[in-house]
């Protein structure tokens, strides 16, 4: 699982890896204390994407694109 280190990359990447296979992608966050890293995981079972930051700033990066991923999903254009 290759690290993607450039948070826009990541995002769009996330962003596209959700468009093509809506219903197998998931994005899931892990924070761990004592590293005091944050990994957040973009996955279809098929390709996964990775992102990790210590910083605090970059949390509402990380919240901007869970709030579009669930605009695609509440829309009713299909893609």
């Amino acid at each position: 699982m290759p690290l993607i280190e450039n948070w826009n990359e990541f995002a769009q990447a996330a962003e596209g890896l959700y468009l093509e296979n809506p219903l197998a992608c998931r994005l899931t966050m892990k924070y761990r204390h004592q590293d005091g890293k944050l990994v957040v995981k973009c996955t279809d079972n098929k390709a996964c994407l990775l992102y990790q930051t210590e910083q605090a700033n970059d949390i509402k990066k990380i919240e901007k694109l869970a709030s579009q991923i669930m605009r695609h999903m509440a829309s009713s254009e299909e893609s």
